[in-house]
């Protein structure tokens, strides 16, 4: 027997395809952009520095990178709470046009300290789009594919920095132009965002349920929640730590070891080519035998690659493997935790939940070019840069040991 759906039933099947299909779409353009940003620093760091623009130098340049990346991490602790009282739509689309208005003023910078300034507020509203992105995905995908909506929403983020990289070598020592695309191109996505990307469902369904009221942080620290809390915070900052130290100084860790720019620059493309694979394969392979067994390995692998990376490599080919695999596991095992939490948390506190783990983890993002600027301008960015990575990703295996296997979620 076949059975046929009646006409207001086909169309609302439709209508719901098309509502998942626009979700999908600016979600993960919406984490392309943050990818985008994320390795705009650090592609345009070493002609700054080379060409004296405003009379940059290493220090002046970790500063720039530290105060964008606390701006990150303060947008995305705030956006948590508000995205579960107010709602992902209205927190997403105003996060989207904060950073891209301040980028756009970002080439008129007159000195460091107003470059950096404007990187602060633009982080403010950057930090907050990848988590709500997240939480808007995994509330659209029934849970068991949580690990492949994370991870497929984070390619998004990973392409955004091929993007920026590709970039970097054409337009070679005009990188204002990198700044004036992603600005224009955020103003875009705001502007298709107000008229075509729906509240969550969840979000939506929660509130019909109980008048609308901030989820506060605290709720996180219950016991029932505080184990996997305290595990996703520690490995999320030594994840983000990795992906931002890597992407905000790989070439010029590169460059001291004694590569040329453009071929120091085309390893930060190697290195995100490699992040996209891997969020794929990670995605993959969690969905099947488990995401906290999948982050345990994907860091452990980790920990090996960068230390590998100490080595100085005559062989370009070899370079690249190596680096191209680095990519694979270093990006992905961060995006693992995230998927965790998305699976691990209820609903009603899911967005506070990400937020807390992306803005406790952005003080990772914080220290991880910090201690790698440090390292570079006392001229010991090359080895020892890669083996406090590779420590860092070990400190990744252990907090990701910690995390109970049961969810929250499925309990409540």
């Amino acid at each position: 027997m076949t059975t046929s759906l009646t006409p207001s039933a086909a169309a609302a099947t439709a209508n719901q395809g098309h509502r998942n299909a626009w979700t999908v779409v600016l979600c993960w353009i919406t984490v392309m952009l943050e990818g985008y940003d994320l390795v705009v620093l650090g592609a345009i760091i070493p002609t700054l520095i080379d060409t004296h623009h405003l009379n940059f130098t290493p220090a002046d340049a970790t500063t720039v990178s530290t105060l964008s990346l606390v701006g990150v991490a303060i947008g995305a602790v705030l956006v948590g709470p508000l995205s579960d009282a107010f709602g992902r739509r209205r927190l997403l689309i105003g996060s989207v046009l904060l950073f891209s208005v301040f980028t756009l003023l970002v080439p008129s910078a007159g000195s460091v300290a107003m470059f950096a300034a404007l990187r602060f507020v633009a982080g403010l509203g950057l930090g907050a789009c990848m988590p709500v992105s997240l939480t808007i995905m995994s509330e659209n995908m029934p849970e068991k594919r949580r690990a492949r909506a994370s991870t497929l929403t984070m390619t998004g983020y990973h392409t955004g920095a091929v993007i920026t990289s590709l970039l970097a070598l054409e337009v070679t020592h005009d990188w204002k132009v990198l700044f004036y695309v992603l600005g224009i191109a955020g103003l875009v996505v705001a502007a298709v965002q107000w008229f075509k990307l729906p509240e969550s469902e969840a979000f939506v369904a929660a509130q019909g349920r109980s008048e609308r009221q901030r989820v506060p942080f605290s709720e996180l620290l219950k016991p029932a929640l505080l184990r996997a809390g305290i595990g996703v915070w520690v490995a999320s900052f030594m994840g983000l730590l990795l992906v931002y130290g890597l992407n905000t100084w790989l070439p010029q860790l590169m460059h001291s070891a004694g590569y040329a720019v453009p071929a120091a620059v085309t390893q930060l493309l190697v290195l995100n080519l490699g992040g996209v694979f891997g969020l794929v394969l990670g995605g993959f392979i969690a969905d099947r035998r488990g995401i906290k067994w999948t982050a345990l390995l994907w860091f452990a692998v980790s920990a090996v690659m960068l230390a590998l990376l100490s080595i100085r490599m005559h062989s370009d080919v070899l370079l690249d493997v190596v680096v191209f695999l680095t990519g694979t596991f270093v990006f992905s095992a961060q995006v693992l935790v995230y998927a965790y939490v998305t699976q691990f948390y209820p609903s009603a506190v899911r967005g506070t939940a990400l937020g807390s783990a992306s803005g406790i983890g952005r003080i990772g993002s914080i220290v991880g070019p910090s201690v790698t600027g440090a390292l570079v301008s006392a001229g010991w960015g090359h080895p020892w840069g890669f083996y406090f990575f590779a420590v860092v990703a070990a400190l990744g295996v252990v907090a990701v040991l910690t995390l109970p296997v049961r969810s929250a979620a499925r309990a409540s």
